[in-house]
């Protein structure tokens, strides 16, 4: 978190992650450049800048989209996450590389306009196997530039939460997009099933891993509601629930994070205000609930960020009958205050 739009949390792990991740793109470039050249000595600068940057970007895609599902089956991960920016800039960076080496080298050197070359060079576009592919990686590179321009949090702060992650999540059609634009572009020039396989080999693996975290994600969440009375749902036992940690449960829509904590008990809105990341994954640091994701924090018996932070959550009513925890799934305003159940000392 920060109070103004300055890099603050440029602590030593972002530096270290950033200095690993471009230690690795100069491996794989390296690699790349001396395999290529071993064995295609032919091979021009300009298409190797292609190759090299296009296969770059196609693979930091798949390991970005891999990390979400990733930190949500195994909390190994969130560091990953934590720093999944930083690995998106530079992935649209060498995707923009790539773009416009290939209008360079194929539509600029005749009487047209290399932009408008690139819609009308091919106008297959009723035909499904020669479909002109390059347009496709031309709108998926505008996504991608909306993406990493509005990456930073101002954009989040003056876009709101919501539209921004909608925003975000448009990387899925921009990986639609990619995919079919290079399975295109392989089909129509290298016509190689090895690389057919491996394009689908990519495809399942981002999509089975999405699939399992979300499976994790529906039984850690799933609830027999049991009403109590006056509103109240039984939702779990005490014990149920680990010291400083949560459980999560949808109560008629609302998704809720129940905290235990201190010998007390408090609901809050499950969802993070900076990026809707899950709270309940989350644990209690220094009396704050601290999200997973990038650290926000708030108190757990107001939903409210600590100052100067302005940050709210929603906050629902907590009872504790038997060893049982029961919740009032109507929120109250986001920042109310309310009193946490007390754990009777055994």
């Amino acid at each position: 978190m920060s109070v103004s739009y300055q890099p603050v949390q440029w602590n030593r792990q972002k530096k270290v992650y950033d200095r690993i991740m471009l230690a690795l793109i100069g491996l794989f470039l390296v690699t790349f450049v001396v395999l290529q050249l071993l064995l295609q000595p032919e091979i021009t600068p300009e298409t190797l800048i292609i190759r090299a940057s296009g296969l770059l970007a196609f693979l930091m895609l798949h390991v970005i989209l891999c990390i979400g599902p990733l930190s949500r089956l195994n909390a190994r991960f969130m560091p990953l996450l934590y720093n999944r920016r930083h690995l998106g800039v530079s992935m649209f960076v060498f995707s923009l590389i790539h773009g416009l080496f290939n209008i360079i080298q194929f539509h600029s050197l005749g009487d047209v306009n290399p932009l408008y070359s690139l819609f009308t060079a091919n106008l297959q576009y009723g035909s499904l196997i020669n479909f002109p592919f390059q347009v496709l990686g031309f709108f998926a590179l505008l996504i991608l530039f909306l993406m990493a321009a509005t990456s930073h949090d101002f954009w989040l702060k003056n876009l709101g939460p919501k539209f921004w992650k909608s925003l975000h999540m448009m990387v899925y059609i921009a990986y639609g997009l990619i995919l079919f634009h290079v399975m295109l572009g392989v089909v129509q020039l290298e016509q190689s099933p090895v690389w057919i396989g491996t394009l689908a080999l990519g495809m399942v693996l981002v999509l089975g891993l999405h699939l399992a975290a979300a499976i994790k994600t529906a039984r850690h969440e799933k609830l027999e509601a049991k009403n109590a009375g006056e509103g109240f749902q039984e939702v779990c036992k005490i014990s149920d629930i680990e010291e400083n940690r949560a459980k999560i449960f949808t109560l008629n829509g609302e998704n809720i994070a129940v905290f235990k904590y201190d010998g007390k008990v408090s609901a809050v809105s499950n969802i993070c205000r900076h990026q809707h990341g899950p709270l309940g994954e989350g644990k209690i640091v220094d009396g704050c609930i601290t999200c997973p994701w990038h650290g926000y924090q708030y108190f757990p018996g107001n939903g409210q960020s600590p100052p100067p932070y302005t940050e709210k959550l929603e906050t629902y009513e907590v009872q504790i009958k038997d060893e049982k925890i029961y919740v009032n799934p109507k929120p109250h305003a986001e920042g109310t205050a309310l009193p946490p159940a007390q754990i009777e000392s055994q």
